[in-house]
């Protein structure tokens, strides 16, 4: 992977400059353990924003749920 596809790939994941800069510099000296490491750091954070996310889809799904329910009991 080239470093400017890997500088792309880390600022879609929503990494910071400061992440990316700490991940180059492990690129930079060969330090694959060291970049695994940052990223497994990383992920949790996604992971709970993932989480967050889904749960605000949720509570509109259940709005929209309950409010066709009432439309449909309305129309009877």
């Amino acid at each position: 992977m080239d470093r400017e596809a890997i500088i792309q790939n880390l600022k879609d994941a929503g990494l910071s400059e400061g992440q990316t800069a700490e991940f180059l510099k492990y690129f930079d000296q060969g330090s694959k353990a060291e970049q695994v490491r940052l990223l497994r750091r990383c992920r949790p954070v996604l992971m709970e924003e993932l989480h967050a996310s889904q749960k605000k889809v949720d509570c509109l799904d259940f709005l929209v749920y309950r409010l066709e329910k009432e439309k449909h009991t309305c129309e009877q």
